[in-house]
């Protein structure tokens, strides 16, 4: 875990090693100071040496400016390293994140890698900062000081490793305590980025259901079982202050009592002794500051694990050794196909599938909820792979293509259309960064968007919110098909995405496909039997199993479920769902 995070400080090594040693170079003025107080008081005072007080007093305050532009380096530098480690891990899991196959992406939800990407990570940012200052600066404090102590005066000194001794015990018993509740904190927050991220998405039908108490009450649980949670560790971490601020007031009182009857027996001089009492301030001052760095680490213990998950995370859809860098064609076949979103876990979602598709061929796929038609098509641009049998593409296993190449050339328009915010031009150069103008217009209008599009204000121009909430359904389909159009594929996979279009306009938009793309193979999943009885030939799927594979006329004759939803939807009106039968 620390390794994987470590190595993404990269190029800030320098700054995080030049923070911890101006931090020492802070201490080691800190130390000096306490010494030579004691020889203004013990010789300049006491042996009246003006000459003594004032050079002692120029070199005390060189000393100090020169601890302070050391406390100062070490702060800028300390930031800059600690930002730098945070904008490397978050770009390092970003990018990691955009390496993950589908099941990759099923392991984490949405909001989990929201809250790593955020709150885990600065929590990351200010446990580095503080262990690059303050864990080397406390440590190295407290040493100096304690030997310091030891070297003026080791009767005295033996209060102060007394104590550190006792507050070490009490820190290392509350943080062992608080730790399980850090751990369990940012699942919390997991919740809590859920509650925000479901309601700000679907705001428009939490509004159209009035259900905007019902959504306060679960952020205000959300809210509430974090808040819960931190009190519980506060609670731990509360009683150490307390803790340490009696023995720190213990400690100056058995060394003002011991040390006074030192100076009167002529054992320690009151210089000494002002010195000591600096280093008890400093000795446990140090010792307060490494337990704020204990309960930073103990927070950040927790953040650490969640995002090396993220970035240790590895697809299980990689490249082979020697990746096939073309598609031939569009033609598909499926060999004695088995699938399973989690194998070895009960049924398979798809069972025993074997088919063949010729290039170019216009395939209809229909099939209750739940029959697995989006799973079927989703392994031919390998977003999942086969658990068993295998998947040709161009006559090629799909396991055998660099994956890149593929899916440049099996463009899906998947069930839940995505437009980000930009303009529709922008959006549609999702499909072809370097594609014209005239490209992106030529494939609205086989996908029937140039309607909608040219009526509006500014054209293609137009600016589409994220989301693509100022558009309608039918009208964002028609713009994500324009999209997937664009990259010109050998295989073209409609996942029910015309199911908010008029049965006009689809009719529009298989017409433009069957007569400016006929050489790309066409998959269309679909509800209403209209949009694909012209198919060359229809696939029935039921309970993960191809039921029927045929042309309309054949289906109608042979197979009873195509032939039950077809009378079912005609007899409604041509509109009827597959579903209602």
């Amino acid at each position: 875990m620390f390794k994987t995070l470590l190595s993404q400080v990269k190029e800030y090594k320098l700054p995080s090693v030049l923070t911890p040693l101006f931090m020492i170079g802070e201490v080691v003025c800190e130390m000096i100071i306490p010494v030579l107080m004691g020889r203004i008081v013990d010789i300049g005072i006491g042996g009246s040496d003006m000459s003594y007080i004032i050079k002692t007093g120029a070199f005390m305050v060189f000393v100090a400016l020169l601890g302070l532009l050391f406390g100062i380096l070490g702060g800028v530098f300390g930031a800059k390293a600690a930002t730098g480690f945070a904008k490397n891990l978050r770009k390092a899991m970003y990018d990691n994140i955009q390496t993950f196959s589908f099941a990759s992406i099923d392991k984490f939800s949405s909001s989990s890698l929201v809250t790593r990407l955020t709150t885990d990570v600065t929590n990351i940012q200010n446990a580095y900062q503080m262990l690059l200052r303050m864990a080397m600066r406390a440590p190295f404090s407290m040493i100096i000081a304690m030997a310091m102590s030891f070297i003026i005066s080791p009767r005295l000194a033996s209060i102060y490793l007394i104590a550190v001794i006792f507050l070490a015990i009490v820190i290392s018993f509350v943080m062992r305590r608080a730790t399980k509740y850090f751990q369990q904190v940012f699942r919390r927050y997991d919740d809590l980025n859920a509650s925000v991220q479901e309601n700000v998405s679907a705001i428009r039908v939490v509004k159209a259901y009035v259900r905007e108490d019902y959504e306060k009450d679960r952020f205000h649980t959300a809210a509430e079982n974090i808040y819960e949670m931190f009190i519980k560790a506060e609670m731990n971490i509360a009683g150490v202050m307390p803790v340490m601020m009696s023995v720190v007031y213990a400690c100056i009182l058995l060394i003002s009592w011991f040390g006074a009857h030192m100076i009167i027996s002529k054992e320690l001089g009151t210089g000494e002794l002002m010195s000591l009492l600096a280093y008890c301030m400093n000795i446990l001052m140090s010792l307060m500051m490494l337990s704020m760095v204990f309960v930073m680490l103990t927070m950040s213990e927790a953040s650490a694990k969640r995002i090396a998950e993220v970035i240790n995370e590895r697809s299980d859809l990689t490249n082979p050794e020697n990746p096939v860098m073309e598609v031939p064609d569009g033609s598909i076949v499926f060999e004695d196909v088995d699938f399973s979103y989690r194998p070895g876990t009960g049924d398979p979602v798809l069972k025993d599938i074997s088919l063949s598709i010729r290039s170019g061929e216009s395939i209809g796929i229909i099939g209750g909820t739940g029959s697995a038609k989006s799973s079927l098509v989703n392994l031919i641009s390998r977003l999942y792979d086969v658990t068993q049998g295998r998947v040709l593409v161009g006559g090629i296993d799909v396991r055998d293509y660099d994956l890149e190449v593929l899916r440049n050339q099996v463009s899906v328009v998947l069930q839940k259309n995505v437009l980000f915010s930009g303009t529709i031009l922008d959006n549609l150069r999702w499909g072809d960064k370097d594609a014209t103008e005239e490209e992106c217009k030529r494939a609205c209008r086989m996908a029937c968007a140039d309607e909608f599009i040219e009526k509006m204000p500014e054209g293609y121009n137009t600016w589409i919110e994220q989301g693509g909430t100022n558009v309608s359904g039918g009208q964002k389909q028609r713009l994500c098909i324009a999209r997937a159009l664009l990259k010109k594929p050998r295989i073209l996979i409609l996942d029910d995405s015309t199911s908010a279009v008029d049965t006009a306009t689809d009719a529009k938009i298989r017409k433009a496909f069957r007569e400016e793309i006929p050489g790309t193979t066409k998959l269309i999943i679909a509800q209403r039997i209209s949009s694909v009885r012209d198919c060359d030939r229809i696939i029935v799927m039921d309970d993960g199993r191809v039921n029927g594979f045929g042309t309309h006329e054949e289906l109608l004759e042979n197979n009873d479920i195509y032939r039950e939803v077809y009378e079912s939807q005609v007899g409604a009106g041509g509109d009827a769902d597959f579903d209602k039968k």
